[in-house]
């Protein structure tokens, strides 16, 4: 079996020198992805600011999204903070 697994293997590698292709055009699904597990938006509002959260699931192939109005007196480093917080224990 660990023949034909080689040949197989052997035979793909030279077909694939033949059209130009190799192992680094193709991304390694273990390795880091590009898009962040975790990304933050903040929009500004009439009477303060619209922080939205929003994460990626790759298992279930969904987008999930938080949305927090930040009011004009609080300030907003602070309140960023406590919700990625929250949002990080999810």
């Amino acid at each position: 079996m660990k023949f034909l697994k080689r040949k197989l293997r052997n035979w793909l590698n030279d077909h694939d020198k033949v059209i130009g292709l190799s192992a680094r055009d193709f991304p390694d699904e273990r390795s880091v992805q590009d898009d962040p597990a975790l990304s933050f938006r903040i929009y500004n509002a009439q009477n303060g600011k619209i922080l939205e959260f929003s994460r990626y699931d790759r298992k279930t192939d969904r987008q999930e999204r938080s949305v927090y109005i930040i009011e004009k007196d609080k300030d907003v480093t602070e309140y960023v903070g406590k919700c990625l917080s929250l949002e990080l224990l999810r």
